[in-house]
């Protein structure tokens, strides 16, 4: 057996001891032409270590990190060295694996693709993370080991591929966690941008590969409301409830209940998932976990009236996003379906009203004619908008469920209708499908540009993407601002606010860009707003949909005319204080 130094493109410099292994027994599979892989010693059953090869105490100066990786087909593996005296937890989340570790000092570090599985890594405060393009579950897309090398020292072994199931194997000695322990510090490194990413907005994304479309219930119909609590028709026939029939698919899964003829349900929503209330049925308590990456589990609880059904998700439900259900007819036999669909995903489609389609008017505001002695008259005017519609032209955007510039012009010209319509003068930096100038950079700053002197405020409109090995992480609505102008963080908030509100759509909440040309070039006070994953299946489908469409420029255009109205404005005036203004 000798022993060999191997450089990683990383940097790590390791030495490891090569040599003829059983079949099996290394738990790295080789890499790239010209790169040799170390090989490790056979994994022992009992996973023992000795204290002559790991001292019992702990190092103070014992660091975690540098993986060593390696790679075959979708499967990523990847190998850290635990220090002695270290400890940790690992977390199965919805967008990848995290280890929480005690004990040794985390190694600061932010890298992209560290296989097909491993779209990013980050470490530092304690915590290091997998982010993977999928969701994990809590035996499903990882698997992880411990072992020991020939030289006594102990490693952690993490499987990843969508394919790859099992968990944490016996000889892991950390704890698994359901959920993360919060740490604002671990956080921050979370959160830190890509060295050399840039946010949405200033670049032309090109073609994503989107997951197959979640399919829509068979029978069902999205604008239909989710109906809270129903029966179901005919006369009572009490029945045993079976196990919840599951369907999985990208980004979302499937539940159905069974339900014999005169049962009835009720649904609750929580920060934890759906409560179903049944009557009419009758349950043995049974249970399951670790179901989907949206369904973490259910359980069946007997009640003297009936059952109580719990389905575990992985975001919060509310009784207009989340989930989706109905109920439908019995496809053979006397049994009808309650359907019920579940991502973090899934927004209000549902048709607007005749009453709310509208958006309450704004008064016009006082504007003096001319300067020092010249100002003997006065007059009221429309407040004016820029409305910029982002890409357009050769320039396409995000390319997925949906063409970007397509739908956000489609979008602008809603969001025109809505204002011009309570008493707002809209600009459209594009009413076509047209591109301002050739050059990018050059038609980012002419769309900046257009907030001429008496413009109140400036918003662009954008749908966000992911690469497609991330495409399931990223889903829902957000909005970005600059430090351009003082009101510009405000405005922002209240568009965001807005939105979420009439869409129920995931509120990724507020970003703080310094790079987005649009925003930082503006003399007035701009915002951006993605309205949606044009790469998520879910997300994609709420794109296509008119009626979400309706109720994205209703949010964006209640955002501006509170904005207006409350002096969120390039000159801070209200709107609604005008008319006395004008008075005086």
């Amino acid at each position: 057996m000798k022993r060999t130094a191997i450089l990683l493109s990383s940097g790590l410099l390791f030495t490891v001891a090569t040599g003829s292994l059983a079949q099996g027994a290394t738990p790295f599979t080789p890499g790239a032409p010209g790169i040799s892989m170390p090989s490790l010693a056979p994994i022992t059953t009992s996973g023992a270590v000795t204290p002559a090869s790991v001292p019992a105490t702990p190092d103070s100066a014992a660091t975690f990190g540098n993986p060593r990786v390696s790679s075959q087909g979708s499967v990523t593996r990847v190998v850290f060295d635990l220090p002695a005296g270290v400890t940790y937890a690992l977390t199965p989340t919805f967008g990848g694996l995290r280890l929480d570790v005690q004990g040794a000092r985390v190694q600061p570090a932010i890298s992209a693709k560290l296989g097909a599985s491993v779209s990013e890594y980050r470490a530092g405060a304690g915590q290091a993370t997998l982010i993977t393009p999928y969701p994990l579950a809590p035996s499903d897309g990882w698997r992880a080991s411990e072992a020991t090398l020939a030289t006594g020292k102990r490693v952690l072994i993490l499987e990843l591929g969508p394919g790859v199931s099992g968990g944490a194997g016996t000889s892991v000695r950390g704890q698994v966690l359901t959920t993360a322990p919060t740490s604002a510090a671990a956080q921050t490194v979370l959160n830190a941008p890509l060295p050399g990413s840039l946010p949405p907005g200033d670049q032309v994304s090109g073609s994503v590969n989107v997951p197959l479309p979640a399919p829509t219930l068979d029978g069902s119909n999205p604008a239909q409301p989710s109906a809270l609590q129903g029966s179901v028709p005919g006369p009572a026939r009490p029945a045993a409830l079976g196990a919840p029939r599951i369907g999985k698919s990208p980004g979302q899964t499937r539940v159905v209940l069974d339900l014999p003829p005169g049962s009835s349900y009720r649904i609750a929503t929580g920060a934890v998932g759906l409560t179903i209330t049944l009557t009419g049925v009758s349950a043995a308590f049974q249970q399951a976990a670790g179901v989907s990456p949206e369904l973490r589990g259910w359980t069946y609880a007997p009640t003297a009236q009936g059952a109580t059904v719990t389905l575990s998700t992985a975001g919060r439900t509310t009784d207009r996003s989340g989930w989706r259900a109905q109920l439908l007819p019995p496809a053979s036999g006397d049994l009808s379906r309650l359907a019920i669909d579940l991502s973090p995903a899934l927004a209000d489609r549902t048709p607007l009203t005749g009453s709310q389609r509208a958006v309450q008017a704004v008064a016009p505001q006082f504007a003096a004619r001319g300067t020092g002695l010249l100002a003997l008259s006065a007059s009221l005017v429309k407040p004016r908008v820029v409305i910029d519609p982002g890409h357009g032209g050769k320039d396409p955007g995000a390319v997925g469920t949906v063409v970007e510039k397509q739908v956000t012009l489609d979008v602008a010209l809603r969001v025109r209708d809505l204002l011009s319509a309570a008493g707002v003068d809209v600009v459209l930096t594009r009413d076509s499908d047209r591109e301002l100038h050739p050059v990018k950079n050059t038609d980012l700053q002419m769309r900046a540009a257009m907030g001429t002197p008496g413009t109140a405020l400036f918003v662009s409109i954008h749908v966000n993407a992911m690469n497609a090995a991330s495409a399931l992480r990223g889903y829902g609505v957000e909005t970005w601002w600059n430090p351009n102008h003082a009101r510009s963080s405000a405005l922002a908030a209240l568009i965001q606010n807005n939105l979420v509100s009439q869409t129920g759509a995931f509120d990724q909440g507020l970003k703080n860009s310094q790079s987005l040309s649009v925003l930082r070039n503006s003399r007035i006070p701009a915002a951006l707003v993605e309205i949606g994953f044009t790469s998520h299946p879910v997300d994609g489908q709420n794109l296509q949909d008119s009626n979400y469409l309706d109720r994205v420029a209703l949010g964006i255009a209640q955002g501006i005319r509170e904005a207006l109205v409350s002096g969120v404005t390039a000159d801070g005036a209200s709107a609604e204080a005008a008319p006395t203004a004008a008075k005086r």
